[in-house]
C-alpha cells in the first residue's frame, strides 16, 4: 500500500508539472527521489490550504478510482443535473466501462443538450473502443461542422470508422487532417500504415520520416511518452 501511495503521489507531481508548464527539472527530482522529490514539489508549488482537498481527492481517485464513481453517483441521485450525468459517465470513460459510460451520455442528451460537442466527441472515443463503428460515423456527421472537430482526434476517430465501414476516399481526407507536425505522433503513425494498405508508399514513407525526424528535438518527457511510437515509425521506414 506505501508503494502505492508513492506512485499515485508523483503520478499527481507530475501531471501538475506538465499540466501547469513548471519547469521540466522538477519531474527528474520527482522521478529519482520519489517520496522527498514529490513531497518537497507539492510544499513549494502546489500546495496552499484551498488547494489540500484537492490534492486529498486526485491521489485517493488515483488510488481507488471506484471511490470516484460511486461519489458521484450519490451525486447524481442527490441531484439530478446534467453536468452530474456528465461527469458520471466522464468517470466510467476513465476507467473503461464503456457501455455505462455511454448510457449517461445518452441520458444526458435526452433534454435540451442533443448538440453537445463534448459529449457526442466523448460518446465518439467510447464507441470507437467497443468498435461500434456505424455509432461512430452517425454521431461523428452530427457535429463534424463544429469548429472543434477540425483537426482533432475525434475526427481521426470518424476516419478510422469511415475505413471499417469501406468509405477508404473520405476516411483518407479525414485522416489526413491530423497530418500535423510536432503533434498526433500514435496518430499519425497509424494513418501512414492506412496508406500502405492503399498502396500510397510514398504519401506513407513521407509522414514516417517526418516522424522520426521530429523524434530528434522532442523533450526528454515527450521521449518517454512517444518514444515507441518513433521506433515503430523507424521499424516500419525499414521494412518498405
Amino acid at each position: 500500500m506505501y508503494f502505492y501511495l508513492i506512485i499515485a503521489l508523483q503520478a499527481f507531481c507530475i501531471y501538475h508539472v506538465i499540466k501547469h508548464r513548471n519547469p521540466y527539472y522538477w519531474i527528474f527530482l520527482i522521478f529519482f527521489i520519489p517520496l522527498l522529490g514529490s513531497v518537497i514539489y507539492i510544499l513549494t508549488q502546489v500546495y496552499n490550504k484551498r488547494d489540500a482537498d484537492k490534492i486529498t481527492s486526485g491521489i485517493t481517485n488515483i488510488i481507488n478510482p471506484t471511490k470516484k464513481i460511486r461519489d458521484l453517483e450519490k451525486k447524481l441521485e442527490f441531484s439530478e443535473t446534467y453536468q452530474n450525468r456528465v461527469n458520471l459517465a466522464d468517470a466510467y470513460l476513465e476507467i473503461g466501462d464503456n457501455e455505462k459510460a455511454l448510457k449517461h451520455y445518452k441520458d444526458a442528451l435526452e433534454g435540451n443538450f442533443q448538440n453537445d460537442f463534448y459529449v457526442i466527441k466523448n460518446m465518439i472515443e467510447a464507441f470507437t473502443k467497443i468498435e461500434d463503428y456505424k455509432s461512430v460515423v452517425t454521431h461523428a456527421e452530427h457535429i463534424k461542422s463544429h469548429p472543434e472537430f477540425v483537426k482533432s482526434r475525434t475526427q481521426f476517430l470518424y476516419g478510422l470508422a469511415l475505413e471499417r465501414e469501406g468509405k477508404l476516399e473520405e476516411a483518407e481526407e479525414n485522416l489526413k487532417a491530423i497530418d500535423v507536425r510536432f503533434s498526433f505522433y500514435n496518430e499519425r503513425l497509424v494513418y501512414a500504415q492506412f496508406l500502405l494498405n492503399i498502396n500510397k508508399k510514398v504519401e506513407a514513407q513521407s509522414i514516417l520520416e517526418s516522424l522520426i525526424s521530429e523524434g530528434q528535438y522532442m523533450t526528454k518527457p515527450n521521449k518517454k511518452i512517444y518514444g515507441a511510437t518513433i521506433a515503430d515509425a523507424k521499424k516500419l521506414l525499414e521494412s518498405l
